[in-house]
């Protein structure tokens, strides 16, 4: 396989002269099977060849032994590149190294413990329990638990590059980080971050592994449930970002799809890309959601737009599968497409149309679909039924922007409109 991407005999025979050679070139036939253009062998097979040169230099002497060796040769391989100071390039560049060796590591090692992304959970030599008991004990889906992964993460690499262990932790300590992470943070994520910290701690501290509660004097920004405004845009600005999607090509005809559908029904991301190929009746013209966030499924009616979208989508964009999903990934490896990815796409898209809107993403289709309902009259108890809210007060912030009703109020006495 080797052979096929790489002419030079003396770079073949380099390749499988390191102790890792037959890994990589098993992995390199993965990466052939998965369809993934040459360009990214070129570029993957050095970073592992220096990977299990640094592993081996560490004192790695068997495959088992690599997962030790991912995150010192991580960051052996920044200080190496000198890169600046933005922590932004830092994650960047440390993910494109981190990837193909998490891949190849997943492929040999098919039961090393780690998360879906092949990295392994953070602190988990330590606090080996606290994931189980995410699942376990509090019932937290995959989609939350992917939250604390990140954040804890986050701490595991400051506390790391500070020399401090958990036992050393202090009130200090954990302000400084708070304060550190909050400067790159809207108040939403930094609650969501005080609130994990807060759960670590208290199981840190119900297991012994430190001797106070520090989950005490932790103090969660103040944020008021009505003080924010919903992220809807006009919808003549919906028109300007649609016009955006150049649909001729796979993406743009897959993207098109997706920006109707979060717009059309206010669909959250991750319902989006949870749809299959057997959530369009065609005969019916209904468009099925199923497993929403309130516990139902939904039926809608197929709104033209859409429904020639995702047939333009299905003719020529949607790669050769027999999985029933309906968006696919544009390239190798072709997977379902993730809500996180819809977002990102939804976000794309806003940016380029020059939309301004705080927090740009698929929420914000999913604000101006709602919005849209609300300046055509339907009631709020509609509204919330057709979108999938699970109570009443999550639609309530839309009553500060029906501006009719408030005029209203403003000009009389209100009573009729209460």
């Amino acid at each position: 396989m080797l052979n096929r991407y790489f002419i030079s005999p003396t770079t073949v025979d380099r390749i499988r002269g390191s102790w890792v050679g037959d890994a990589i070139e098993r992995y390199v036939g993965w990466l052939d099977e998965q369809n993934y253009a040459a360009r990214n062998v070129f570029v993957r097979v050095p970073i592992l060849i220096r990977f299990g040169d640094f592993a081996r230099i560490s004192g790695a002497h068997t495959l088992d032994e690599l997962p030790a060796h991912v995150e010192p040769f991580i960051e052996d391989w920044l200080k190496r590149r000198k890169l600046g100071q933005s922590e932004c390039e830092r994650r960047i560049t440390a993910q494109r190294v981190r990837n193909p060796i998490h891949q190849l590591i997943r492929l040999i090692l098919p039961h090393h413990g780690s998360n879906s992304h092949g990295k392994p959970n953070p602190f988990v030599d330590k606090v080996s329990g606290f994931f189980d008991f995410l699942r376990r004990d509090r019932g937290l889906r995959d989609a939350t638990i992917v939250q604390y992964r990140h954040y804890l993460g986050r701490l595991e690499d400051d506390l790391r590059k500070a020399d401090c262990s958990l036992s050393d932790l202090s009130p200090a300590v954990i302000s400084a980080f708070i304060t550190k992470s909050g400067k790159a943070m809207d108040k939403r994520s930094v609650q969501s971050l005080c609130s994990i910290l807060k759960t670590f701690f208290r199981y840190l501290y119900r297991v012994g592994l430190v001797t106070c509660d520090l989950s005490e004097v932790i103090e969660s920004p103040r944020r008021y449930r009505l003080a924010d405004l919903p992220r809807s845009i006009a919808w003549c600005e919906v028109e300007q970002m649609l016009k955006k999607v150049d649909r001729r090509n796979p993406v743009g005809q897959r993207d098109y799809a997706i920006l109707l559908l979060l717009v059309t029904y206010g669909l959250r991301a991750r319902e989006v890309a949870a749809l299959t190929l057997d959530d369009v009746d065609w005969k019916r013209d209904r468009l099925h959601v199923r497993g929403r966030k309130a516990g139902h499924s939904t039926a809608y009616p197929l709104a033209a737009a859409v429904g020639e979208a995702i047939l333009d989508y299905l003719r020529l964009g949607r790669p050769k599968t027999t999985a029933r999903a309906l968006f696919f990934r544009a390239f190798a490896p072709y997977r379902p497409i993730s809500g996180v990815a819809v977002s990102l796409r939804a976000k794309f898209y806003l940016r380029k149309s020059g939309i301004d809107v705080p927090r740009p993403g698929s929420h914000t289709l999913r604000h101006t679909c709602i919005q849209r309902l609300v300046d055509s009259g339907f009631s709020l108890k509609t509204i919330g039924d057709f979108v999938g809210h699970r109570t009443p007060d999550a639609t309530k912030i839309y009553a500060k922007t029906n501006i009719e009703a408030l005029r209203e109020i403003a000009l009389g006495d209100g009573e009729e409109v209460l």
